[in-house]
């Protein structure tokens, strides 16, 4: 038996549903979530609720210290682990995630990157954020373009394959073997961009309604990929009074909804899986044409 994936932006119901679809087909759900997998911050990481997480075993949800970082290579052995031991159950497999250089991890592998280089990576680090962002923009213009230029730390790391390999980071991303992933079955979820616009506003005052600044105000220490949190920075500046909850709540939806549209754009360029317009369906209607498409795919068969 194979692995089913689930994927597609932030807030389009995903979790919900891969639930509901691994309880359909007697598999567990594997989470391929970047920050979902930290222990802590709940609300912040949209981490399914409790009784979503009741109806299946779910595996990589709040299992790494927010002190630690993490990297795709620590994700896909992780990962590969769990679903090793679901079907040594005899169980099936269903990824449900939105990071999509995880879920690109596993269904293509790892692309032969250079490791980082202590003293450039020195070099790189005494630099200012809008520096860093303007030497990825002339040495790579398509990853400029479509990673997040606040996020210091993927910008550096950018930055250091350009330099390291002579050649664009986004090269870099598509130098998997010919025909990788190819097999690699499962369903691209996605929403009209009005409906998906007001599941990102609705969501981010729900947490603020259930107390995410208290949360993140609990917070201590952090790593430096856990501090790229989607809405963690603008929650800080809350705190410290450097900004109202109302620019707060307004900042952290913009930044949600410019995350939404990299995603979309990632999943419709870097994978083969097949699109379903959730707009169209109702959740029991989206549970069954996700189910059949399960069961008849090769990836759940055997």
């Amino acid at each position: 038996m194979k692995v089913f994936y689930i994927v597609g932006p932030t807030a389009t119901g995903k979790s919900d549903l891969a639930a509901d679809v691994a309880m359909r087909i007697d598999a567990e759900v594997v989470s391929a979530d970047a920050f979902q997998i930290y222990e802590g911050l709940d609300l912040l990481s949209a981490k399914p609720d409790a009784d979503t997480r009741a109806k299946v075993p779910h595996h990589l949800i709040s299992v790494v210290p927010l002190t630690e970082e993490m990297n795709v290579e620590t994700f896909r052995r992780r990962a590969l682990e769990s679903i090793t031991a679901i079907q040594a159950r005899h169980k099936r497999v269903v990824v449900a995630g939105g990071s999509g250089m995880y879920i690109k991890a596993l269904t293509h592998g790892l692309s032969k990157l250079p490791p980082a280089d202590a003293e450039l990576r020195k070099e790189l680090d005494a630099l200012e954020t809008p520096e860093l962002g303007k030497r990825l923009a002339a040495l790579d213009p398509a990853t400029a373009s479509t990673i997040d230029l606040k996020n210091r730390r993927r910008v550096v790391r950018a930055v250091e394959i350009c330099l390291l390999t002579g050649q664009p980071a986004a090269a870099q991303r598509t130098s998997w073997p010919s025909g990788a992933g190819a097999s690699a079955a499962g369903l691209f979820l996605w929403r009209d961009r009005d409906d998906l616009l007001t599941r990102i506003d609705q969501r981010v005052a729900a947490i603020f309604d259930r107390g995410v600044v208290n949360e993140v105000r609990s917070v201590t220490g952090i790593s430096a990929t856990a501090a790229g949190m989607l809405g963690l920075s603008e929650i800080r500046a809350l705190i410290d009074g450097r900004i109202s909850e109302a620019e707060c709540m307004a900042a952290i939806q913009q930044a949600t909804r410019r995350y939404a549209k990299r995603q979309l754009t990632w999943f419709r360029r870097q994978t083969n899986f097949e699109p379903l317009n959730l707009s169209l369906l109702s959740h029991d209607a989206a549970v069954e044409r996700i189910t059949e498409r399960a069961f008849v795919s090769s990836a759940i068969k055997g």
